[in-house]
């Protein structure tokens, strides 16, 4: 089973894939959000190649839980999905993602202006990895 995550933005999208023992998130970087037609092509393009069965998508949440633009921005972005793509697209939360992000590329001695072309596909990752942390937990 594939699974692929996208840490939505309204610039770049970050692309993850996990692995095949679906023990670990990859990153594969990011789309570019605009033209949506030309993401939507590339979106395709990724399920085929990784043949993906579930996409989850980054909802954001304030650190109190609730909800502010952004989160309505990403369900729109969902939506639009969920009607060009034939495959369950799931919302997960992703708060802290693009900070833990940073922080791993900085700890990794990357420059802040070398990190910026790789945050978005870390952070899909993030949010990957701890989806599948879950599914491990539970099959133990």
């Amino acid at each position: 089973m594939g699974i692929l995550a996208l840490d939505y933005g309204s610039k770049r999208i970050g692309v993850a894939v996990n692995d095949p023992t679906l023990t670990l998130a990859l990153p594969l970087g990011y789309l570019p959000a605009e033209p949506f037609s030309e993401f939507v092509r590339e979106l395709k393009e990724f399920i085929r190649r990784y043949e993906v069965s579930l996409l989850l998508v980054g909802l954001p949440r304030n650190m109190d839980g609730s909800y502010g633009p952004a989160a309505e921005r990403v369900r729109e972005f969902t939506r639009k999905c969920k009607q060009l793509i034939p495959i369950p697209v799931e919302l997960r939360d992703e708060r802290l993602t693009t900070k833990l992000a940073a922080h791993y590329l900085r700890e990794a001695g990357r420059k802040e202006k070398a990190s910026r072309q790789k945050i978005d596909g870390v952070a899909a990752a993030i949010l990957l990895q701890s989806y599948l942390d879950e599914l491990t937990l539970r099959e133990t």
